[in-house]
C-alpha cells in the first residue's frame, strides 16, 4: 500500500536575484488563488542599505530575515492557508530554518544561465538590488538536492 502525503500548504520559490522568483511565484500563487510573498519585503532597512550599495549580506545579516519569513511559513503551514513565497534562500542552512523540508512546504528551484539573469537585473528598474552582487550571490548559492523528493512521480499529494 503507498503512503499518501498531504498537498504542500506553503511553496518556496528559490533562487539567484534576477532568476524570475517574483515573476514566477506571483505568477503560480495567482493561478493557484493563493496567497503571494515576496521575501524582499521582509528584508529590514539595514539590508536593503547594504544590497543598495553592493555590500554583499552576511549570515548575520540574514538572521532576523529569515525568522520573519519561517515564522510566516509556520503560520500559513498551521492555519492550513496556502501561499506561495519568493525566497533566494541559497544555503541548505537557510532552507532548513525556512522548514523547507517539512511535508506541508515544496521547493520550486528557479535555475537561468547566468548570462541571461545579468542581463535581466542590468534591464530592471525600481528594485534595490546592486547588480555587483550577482557574483556573490552564485558564490553562496547552494543547490538544492533534496528538493526533488517532493517533486518524484512515486509521490502522491492529497489535500485535507
Amino acid at each position: 500500500m503507498s503512503r499518501r502525503k498531504r498537498f504542500p500548504v506553503v511553496i518556496v520559490v528559490m533562487g539567484v536575484s534576477g532568476v524570475g522568483k517574483t515573476t514566477i511565484g506571483a505568477m503560480l500563487a495567482s493561478r493557484l488563488g493563493w496567497a503571494y510573498y515576496d521575501a524582499d519585503d521582509f528584508h529590514p532597512a539595514e539590508n536593503v542599505e547594504k544590497m543598495s550599495r553592493g555590500i554583499p549580506l552576511t549570515d548575520e545579516d540574514r538572521e532576523g530575515w529569515l525568522e520573519g519569513i519561517s515564522a510566516l511559513i509556520r503560520n500559513r503551514v498551521e492555519d492550513d492557508a496556502p501561499a506561495v513565497v519568493s525566497c533566494s534562500a541559497l544555503k541548505e542552512s537557510y532552507r532548513r530554518k525556512l522548514e523547507i523540508a517539512a511535508d506541508r512546504v515544496a521547493l520550486l528551484y528557479l535555475k537561468a544561465p547566468k548570462d541571461v539573469v545579468e542581463e535581466r537585473i542590468r534591464n530592471r528598474s525600481g528594485h534595490f538590488f546592486n547588480p555587483a552582487l550577482l557574483a556573490s550571490q552564485y558564490l553562496t548559492l547552494e543547490e538544492p538536492s533534496s528538493w526533488m523528493r517532493h517533486a518524484s512521480p512515486r509521490t502522491s499529494w492529497t489535500r485535507r
